[in-house]
């Protein structure tokens, strides 16, 4: 090759993702583990963030301020902002709202909005969201437990486990399945109500650690690959569809007391199953799909407004989504956005701000992924893609 066809290669190199967005990371409180359970925008533009080890603190993007909100909390993993000194936040055992009332911008009043779900104790039942639908209702999801450990002697809620007593389960629980519901409504989407009124809304699900409304008014959720799920997959929600993982079905009104899930013909729950509209190939996509947000910003995020972004935890990767609707069925397509480039591994949690950046926040969970919060902002420059 000439040295005037090198130069000319070398000028025509690939773009890389730092052409089109830029990412920042965002310094954090001194001594905070910042994995990052919740993130949302309050009206006045600061951001709050909750953390797994009970903080919720506010940053003031001019200023570069932190100031702890609240703490306390046992592992929140989501948060939304009702007003500039009211948040709402999905810890383990309940829906919180955490109000600031003498505007000082530290949360004096802990409200208990719905506690109405069951807890065994088990190490595997997170608790997931809020999403808000227009109304203002707040949409919850309740992690199945897992055989890697049992239950604790006291329990919150009728304990209905496929017949067993609670005495026969502590003798075995590993032959109870890989992940089961032996508490009122885990592996639901529950409804919640501003005032607190609590509706189980769909049953169905392993470990959907990701809830988001679209502006079209539906609901999205992630659902993790594991049994039962042969990948992960991504499904919008209606009220009362079941979305194939058996073990909630044992707080359903129809479903036979004592009747092990385990023990039924794989076709019976076919016939129930809700499709999702996208499934993550294992592997090379997405092995634990987080939170779905929708690009809302009007073109200021680049060319992808109206489009589903997820996260994924195992790779540092964000991926889009492309919706389609065909006989009343929704279905997609998923392809990655940002692979790497400054990303961080754990891509958990995500709100996009007034001027319209995504600040993302990573999690690991002493598991896959990593920790941090960072800020991508677009450059003007259109990606070739997709």
């Amino acid at each position: 090759m000439t040295i005037a066809g090198l130069v000319a290669a070398v000028s025509m190199r690939a773009a890389g993702i730092g052409d089109y967005y830029l990412l920042e990371n965002i310094a954090t409180p001194k001594g905070l583990d910042v994995q990052v359970g919740g993130l949302t925008f309050l009206p006045d533009g600061r951001l709050a963030a909750c953390f797994h080890r009970g903080e919720v603190y506010t940053y003031h993007p001019k200023t570069k301020t932190w100031k702890l909100f609240a703490d306390g909390l046992h592992e929140p993993l989501g948060i939304v902002a009702e007003d500039d000194h009211t948040l709402v936040v999905m810890q383990r055992p309940e829906l919180t709202r955490l109000r600031d009332t003498d505007g000082d911008g530290e949360a004096d009043h802990y409200e208990t909005i719905s506690d109405d779900f069951g807890m065994t104790g088990n190490y595997h039942e997170f608790a997931f969201g809020p999403a808000r639908d227009k109304d203002g209702n707040y949409f919850v999801g309740l992690n199945l437990a897992s055989s890697g450990a049992s239950i604790r002697p006291e329990i919150r809620g009728e304990f209905r486990h496929y017949g067993i007593t609670r005495e026969q389960f502590y003798k075995n629980h590993r032959g109870s399945g890989r992940m089961y519901s032996a508490a009122p409504f885990r592996g639901w989407i529950m409804k919640i109500t501003p005032d607190g009124k609590t509706t189980p809304f769909a049953p169905g699900f392993r470990s959907p650690n990701g809830l988001g409304y679209d502006p079209a008014g539906r609901l999205w959720v992630t659902d993790n690959q594991g049994d039962w799920l042969g990948t992960s997959k991504l499904f919008h929600v209606k009220q009362d569809a079941f979305h194939g993982h058996p073990a909630s079905l044992a707080w359903t009104d129809t479903w036979q007391k004592g009747r092990n899930p385990l023990k039924v013909p794989p076709a019976e729950f076919n016939a129930k199953r809700t499709r999702a509209a996208i499934l993550f190939p294992q592997g090379s996509m997405a092995n634990s799909p987080t939170q779905p947000i929708t690009d809302t910003t009007n073109g200021k995020f680049g060319p992808f407004a109206g489009q589903l972004l997820v996260g994924e935890m195992n790779k540092p990767r964000i991926m889009r989504v492309l919706v389609d609707e065909v006989a009343g069925e929704t279905q997609g397509a998923c392809l990655p956005f940002i692979d790497n480039g400054g990303l961080h591994r754990g891509m958990h949690r995500f709100v996009f701000a007034p001027d319209g950046s995504l600040w993302v926040g990573q999690t690991h969970l002493s598991w896959a992924g990593g920790s941090g919060l960072q800020r991508i902002t677009w450059t003007g420059k259109t990606p070739m893609s997709v």
